[in-house]
């Protein structure tokens, strides 16, 4: 923002004015008195004045206001004797000349008297006066000079009295009246002794004033802003323009913009900023200071406009282009809007919106009911509606083609004609049905409209009277209908009247055999037959054939067959079917040993699937397919009647149990102990780390059971990834080759059952350090080969290697820049260095996990 000066042009102005005001009347008091017949060098005092004040006339402005006032010219020993004879105006320059070469000294000197009427004749209580007064002697009326002039002060507008004292040098006391005269009113006092002195002072004293220099103007910077609504509101972003007064030219009259800022004089000023996008102004008187300020002018946030491009009819429920020109803030949209509405910035007032960021023009769906409607424009902001246009929507029609009666669920081809918008659709609906937009009207599936003009539905499966609808997509509002007569079908079943519970019997059927249709069982004492999840087994869809396998619940009790449409799960047919009871029974050690497999025969209905299973006794939910505390077996993988069952590996009581596989509820069962394991491990105290030691170990020897080595501060001994080396599994003989681990430290050495992983015997093993040297030079050729001898374990897979410097995971078993060596190819091995020169480590490997037991720096140039 540019600074502008703008007080120039006052301070012209002022100076102008100042300069052309007129000096204030003056009257010369003239003393008359006998004592002005005195002589200086041979010439009477009032010669000399005569001829002083005659030349000194010639130098007054002829605008100068000039009177004369003289004491002492008629009179002897009279005070009174005090004339104006030349009253004060501009031009009497000649009449004064006059009077003063008449004047013949005569009387009194009454100086301070002569001084009030000379102050009074200048009415000097309302205007500014000057006195000059010219005297040669002492006050001989007026007893107290000094008071008399201290009350025309006070009374005086602007009063001052010049004294000049003619002659007076010998007499203190008139030069102490003189002198005070000329204090008490802020006049000059002077003294003449010959004519000389007498023109130097007249002049002095007749002189204009030297006018008080102009103090500096207090300049100050103020800012002009114009904002919308309050003084904190937004700046104005259109051009405004702004106007200063009072100035004596218009020097911000072509300013434009806002932020405007300038350097202006202290005083009182008015200021006007048109805007000129909204044709509108505001004025504002304010003060400019010494101090910084804003000026800010307010306008009202203009109403927003907007207008709308569409055509003036449309059909029902078609979709239209709709231009549109307005602000496109945040959510405006394009609406329809039923012309009836009164209130235009209800939210829920548009039949259908879009919003104006999708695009210009926008594409509208009109409403499906025919009438007079209104496009508009409405602000998201505050859904005000800011420009419209009429339209008038006009009907459309639609034909539906199909049979008059058919059979309850079956399928149906029905032709139609009409618009076809987008998801416009047939159904059928009761006929009674009143409300014909209610979305959810359809007693059956719907059918979308395409290009075939032809809609497949599925009729209802209670027989009544319907009618067929072509409703649109939009809002479900029926457009056209005919009716539709819905005939009874019937089914009929043939099955046993009672079958053992959970097995398969046949059950022929006869009826309409619609697509999904099914066969299913449920109780008898069911009361919500539609319900779709009331089947007590499996159901088996009709389109298996005539003849279908059904298998029956596993609860004894009193049963439905039915014959269900798959449309609306509505039973066509149904017959009962009593389920009886069915045998089982399991024959099984009273106890085994823990984690040993031992056999069980059962006896029962074999269904397939069924199985046989352990759990524990105190299991509660003995229908929860997971309880189980082993594999189950399959009584179809019998040998016979026998199964072989895994015990569990924690000692117990347990349940082996009959299960029948369709609900996996237990048929029959039999209590079983399952008794603990004793087990051991023989193996050294201590060995070195990486070692392999021979470890023997009693126990089951089940199969896969293995010896592993833990860490001793390993929490849970049954995680099965808790190995520090490589299991071996027992079947591997009495005695066992175990790998130790190549981080020295505390481990336990387990028998492990396989069955769960956990911990059967232990015994404690310390792992001590081993300890290797490298022998190798400090620094070699990249690419060459050099020499390294080595001392360590040996086991077997060590090898000698080259890696990084400051490669950080020294246990990556690909962090080596160049070929390893195994040690099993001599104390003294020939390696390769890397390509790279740089620094690096040479390195002795355990082969059984790649950590590094010993390292030497090499430096490869």
């Amino acid at each position: 923002m540019m600074k502008r000066p703008i007080s120039c042009a006052a301070a012209v102005m002022i100076a102008t004015s100042a300069m052309a005001q007129e000096q204030p009347n003056t009257i010369l008091v003239l003393d008359g008195s006998g004592s002005m017949w005195g002589q200086i060098d041979g010439v009477a005092k009032i010669t000399i004045a005569q001829d002083v004040v005659g030349q000194l006339l010639g130098t007054i402005p002829a605008d100068q206001g000039l009177g004369l006032t003289v004491y002492g010219h008629r009179e002897r020993g009279n005070c009174t004797d005090i004339e104006t004879i030349v009253a004060p105006a501009p031009g009497t320059a000649g009449a004064i000349r006059d009077a003063v070469s008449g004047i013949k000294p005569l009387g009194k000197t009454p100086m301070t008297d002569a001084v009030i009427a000379a102050a009074q004749a200048l009415r000097y209580t309302e205007d500014k006066a000057t006195v000059i007064l010219v005297s040669d002697g002492v006050e001989t009326c007026n007893p107290d000079p000094c008071a008399a002039a201290r009350l025309l002060e006070e009374a005086g507008i602007d009063f001052t009295a010049h004294v000049v004292g003619f002659d007076v040098g010998s007499d203190p006391e008139a030069l102490a009246q003189m002198q005070c005269i000329a204090g008490e009113t802020g006049g000059q006092f002077l003294t003449a002794d010959n004519a000389g002195q007498l023109a130097e002072a007249l002049t002095q004293v007749a002189a204009a004033p030297e006018p008080e220099p102009e103090p500096e103007p207090i300049i100050g910077e103020v800012t002009f802003e114009a904002r919308l609504d309050t003084e904190d509101g937004p700046l104005i972003d259109t051009p405004l323009l702004w106007t200063l007064n009072p100035l004596p030219e218009n020097v911000a009259a072509e300013e434009m913009g806002n932020e405007l800022v300038f350097e202006m004089e202290q005083g009182s000023y008015e200021v006007t900023a048109y805007w000129l996008a909204q044709e509108v102004e505001q004025t504002k008187q304010f003060i400019a200071t010494a101090n910084p300020r804003t000026v800010v002018m307010v306008f009202e946030t203009p109403a927003q406009t907007a207008t709308v491009t569409a055509p003036e009819t449309a059909p029902v429920g078609s979709t239209i282009e709709i231009g549109w020109n307005g602000p496109d803030e945040e959510r405006d949209v394009i609406g329809v809007t039923e012309a009836s509405v009164n209130d235009t910035s209800y939210v829920y007032r548009f039949s259908n919106s879009v919003r104006t960021d999708t695009g210009n023009p926008v594409s509208l769906l009109m409403p499906t009911t025919p009438g007079d409607y209104v496009i508009e424009y409405s602000l998201g902001a505050t859904n005000e509606r800011i420009g419209e246009q009429a339209i008038i929507l006009t009907p459309v029609e639609a034909s539906i083609f199909a049979p008059e009666t058919v059979e309850a669920g079956s399928q149906i081809e029905v032709g139609w004609d009409g618009p076809g918008y987008d998801r416009d659709y047939i159904g059928i609906t009761a006929a009674d049905y009143k409300d014909t937009s209610y979305p959810y009207r359809f007693v059956t599936n719907t059918a979308r409209l395409d290009d075939t003009r032809v809609a497949k539905l599925t009729a209802p499966t209670e027989p009544g009277s319907y009618v067929i609808e072509y409703a649109f997509g939009q809002d479900n509002s029926r457009l056209a209908a005919v009716p539709l007569e819905v005939v009874a079908v019937s089914a009929s079943l043939t099955a046993p009247d009672s079958v053992e519970a959970g097995s398969t019997f046949e059950v022929s059927w006869s009826g309409p055999g619609y697509d999904r249709d099914y066969i299913g069982i449920t109780a008898a004492d069911a009361e919500d037959i539609g319900y779709v999840y009331r089947f007590a087994t499996d159901i088996v869809r009709v389109s298996d054939g005539d003849v279908l396998n059904v298998r029956a619940p596993v609860e004894p009790g009193s049963y439905v067959l039915e014959y269900v449409i798959n449309q609306d799960h509505s039973r066509l047919a149904s017959v009962p079917l009593e389920v009886v009871d069915v045998q089982a029974g399991v024959t099984a050690p009273a106890s085994v040993p823990a984690g040993s497999t031992f056999e069980v025969e059962w006896s029962g209905p074999g269904y397939e699937r069924d199985y046989i299973g352990i759990t524990a006794a105190d299991a509660e939910d003995i229908g929860y397919v997971y309880r189980f505390a082993t594999d189950i077996k399959r009584v179809s993988d019998s040998d016979g009647n026998t199964v072989r069952v895994r015990a569990p590996a924690d000692p117990g009581q347990y349940i082996v149990e009959y299960v029948v596989n369709q609900d996996h509820s237990r048929l029959a069962f039999a209590p079983i102990e399952v008794t603990a394991l004793s087990a051991s491990v023989t193996a050294p105290n201590t060995a070195p780390a990486g070692s392999v030691i021979e470890v023997a170990w009693t126990g089951p020897g089940y199969e896969r059971d293995y010896v592993g080595v833990t860490a001793a501060d390993v929490e849970d001994i049954g995680y099965v990834y808790r190995f520090a080396t490589t299991t071996k599994r027992v079947s591997e003989g009495d005695v066992l080759n175990v790998q130790l681990p190549t981080m020295p430290g505390d481990y336990v050495i387990e028998y492990v059952l396989d069955q769960d992983n956990s911990r059967l015997a232990s015994s404690t093993i310390e792992v001590t350090p081993v300890t290797a040297t490298l022998t190798a030079p400090s620094t070699g050729a990249a690419g060459s080969t050099i020499e390294v001898a080595w001392t360590g374990p040996a086991y077997s897979r060590d090898y000698i290697g080259v890696t990084a410097a400051d490669y950080e995971d020294t246990n990556y078993p690909y962090r080596f820049s160049s070929d390893t060596l195994r040690v099993d190819g001599g104390d003294v091995l020939n390696i390769a260095l890397p390509e790279e020169p740089g620094l690096y480590v040479i390195e002795y490997v355990f082969g059984l996990d790649n950590t590094r037991l010993v390292s030497v720096p090499i430096t490869v140039n």
